[in-house]
């Protein structure tokens, strides 16, 4: 299942009854725009049609690419062979994309996940007839296909075959590569599975209520202390009792990567992010280093500022997010906060708004928080030839109008790539985080733009400077945790009170010591999804997070042109490095200095915010 993963939600939860109702009617999601019902005779004729048309495929193509390339019209007739290809690509992800959303609304029905399963043994047997194409056309003679690549028609796909060549040092055997593939579903996949409805069976009793982790997630930014302090213990209660399942799946997950990554010759435990996200190591290197760098300044700094408004020396972990004293705290309506985010779109684009419009009305977000459903918040693209969704658990605060703004920056981005077509559409996750956080930063900026009262503008800020933190400082330490674990994971299984170990480490260096990690909190590295789904994903935010701050005070200072600029980086999908992407607006992330660009903007509210003391 393809989609953006986004940081756990940790806004407050709306309490039942009246703050439920205040919140207003919240808009579901209408699957049916891909398929009628999961038993529906039209998505059945699409898998039994995506299988036999893989089978053709396979039958007219494999070993015969070679020869293809040799020919006078080599250029046409690969062509025809690509356009074939992208077309079942694009059949297969809408199957897959259907059965992924359906089971993300409730993991833990066995129906929904009894379906999930089925489809993706039948799409994993479906891309295994598939997985030839990709293989043998990393082996035709280079300079056969760079002429033919040369050439209309196939220029067209010039990136995507060049992107391909990356992968080609790290490609195995053709055999191989199919077992690794089948194994996927009783391998990775089935210990992600596990995880996903482990994590959402999970029951928190706070107070008299019995709730879900999404909804326990919130309480620890309630104005009231004793209930952050209450969730924040049941919380550490419940995963404790789970760490022998979460570090069972920690292991083989490590394991089965190393596996991968010895087959396949990475040296590092991350190149092979880096080689997915298309990113060299080296610029991903100096950005943790700028980051780790500066924790001192922007997180070490920050946290004890927010204790002395506390009255306290040192905070409790379950205050770090908490709401500031004295400050009113609403419900936002779901229409106060749509209409916000298009204002703020609106404002800096009438074509971005109008694009974010379409979710609004035409039924492509979900926005209620239920029981089994996936926590958090995602944009799934899912393919060209339909339209992105996004899910979302809203409570109505003010963090939640943010996640909106993220995830439908996402979608805007999703819906301007998708003409480049399933294999030229996605965006490596490195660039993928640019629309959501720039997304982000005009919703803050008109709202604070529009505030005049002093107490609500310093917690706008405040709020905006932890949401800064939790995506570069707080996403830093958990790619520091994740390469720790997997280093240490190549000498031997690691027990739960390693992880735990580990997990203290990373989070007492990345937030100093104004932040007091008491008993529980060593366990919370067991609910973070990134880990599991997609290893070191996490730093993908951190580099989105400073790219944005970077081109946002391009922005400022841009006299014309900084939109037609912004579409063309957003329509231009995974068809250019970053390095050609960022060019226009003067930028560039191999240069260290790049970095220190958008830290500093984090700084520099960390300073206004001291002023206003």
């Amino acid at each position: 299942m393809t989609r953006s993963f986004d940081r756990p939600a940790i806004a407050r939860a709306a309490h039942a009854g009246g703050a439920a109702e205040a919140l207003g009617a919240l808009p579901e999601w209408d699957l049916t725009h891909l398929y009628p019902a999961m038993d529906s005779p039209a998505f059945a004729a699409d898998v039994e049609r995506a299988a036999a048309e893989a089978r053709r495929f396979a039958e007219l193509y494999r070993g015969k690419l070679a020869a293809l390339a040799a020919r006078d019209d080599a250029s046409a007739a690969l062509t025809e062979a690509v356009k074939a290809y992208e077309r079942l690509e694009d059949l297969v992800g809408k199957i897959m994309s259907y059965a992924g959303l359906v089971y993300s609304g409730d993991t833990t029905d066995p129906q929904r996940a009894k379906f999930y399963g089925d489809t993706q043994d039948k799409v994993t047997a479906i891309s295994t007839e598939l997985l030839f194409f990709g293989l043998e056309l990393n082996r035709i003679d280079e300079a056969l296909l760079a002429k033919a690549a040369a050439q209309a028609p196939l220029s067209h796909w010039k990136p995507w075959l060049d992107d391909l060549a990356k992968d080609k040092p790290h490609q195995l055997e053709d055999r191989i590569e199919e077992l690794f593939h089948e194994k996927s579903v009783t391998g990775h996949g089935a210990w992600n599975r596990l995880f996903d409805e482990t994590i959402a069976s999970l029951r928190f009793k706070v107070g008299d209520d019995d709730l879900t982790l999404e909804l326990t997630l919130n309480r620890l930014q309630d104005a009231d202390g004793a209930v952050r302090k209450e969730a924040a213990e049941v919380l550490g209660t419940v995963f404790r009792q789970h760490l022998r399942t979460f570090g069972l799946i920690t292991n083989t997950l490590a394991k089965d990567k190393e596996i991968s990554d010895r087959w396949r010759k990475f040296a590092d435990v991350a190149d092979s992010r880096h080689l997915a996200n298309r990113v060299e190591r080296e610029v991903v290197d100096a950005l943790v280093a700028a980051v780790r760098e500066a924790y001192p300044r922007l997180s070490h700094r920050y946290y004890r500022l927010k204790a002395r408004w506390f009255g306290q020396e040192v905070l409790d972990y379950w205050d770090r997010n908490a709401p500031l004293p004295k400050v009113e705290q609403r419900t936002i309506p779901w229409t106060e906060a749509r209409d916000t985010v298009l204002d703020a779109y609106g404002a800096f684009s009438p074509k971005m708004a109008g694009i974010a419009q379409r979710f609004f009305d035409e039924s492509w977000i979900d926005a209620p928080a239920r029981p089994g459903k996936a926590p958090g918040a995602f944009a799934h693209p899912t393919v060209p030839s339909a339209h992105p969704y996004v899910l979302l658990n809203y409570q109505g605060k003010p963090r939640d109008v943010m996640t909106l703004a993220h995830e439908l920056g996402h979608g805007v981005h999703q819906v301007l790539a998708g003409p480049n077509g399933a294999l030229m559409a996605p965006t490596p996750l490195t660039l993928a985080e640019t629309a959501s956080v720039f997304g982000e930063m005009l919703t803050f900026r008109k709202l604070l733009d529009g505030t005049t009262d002093q107490k609500q503008r310093k917690a706008m800020l405040a709020a905006k400077v932890e949401d800064m933190i939790n995506t570069v400082v707080r996403q830093i330490a958990f790619y520091s945790f994740e390469r720790k674990v997997h280093e240490a994971r190549r000498q031997g299984e690691l027990t739960a009170e390693n992880l735990c170990d580990l997990w203290l480490s990373v989070q007492s260096e990345s937030l100093g010591p104004a932040i007091r990690l008491g008993p529980g909190y060593e366990t919370f590295w067991a609910y973070i999804p990134h880990f599991i789904h997609s290893p070191f994903y996490v730093y993908a935010y951190a580099f989105g997070d400073c790219l944005v701050n970077s081109l946002y005070g391009v922005y400022q200072n841009s006299a014309s042109g900084f939109q037609e600029r912004y579409f063309a980086l957003l329509s231009a999908g995974g068809t250019k490095h970053h390095s050609e992407l960022l060019k226009p607006f003067g930028l560039d992330a191999r240069d260290p200095a790049f970095w220190q660009i958008g830290l500093k903007m984090i700084e520099g509210l960390i300073i206004e915010l001291e002023g206003m003391e």
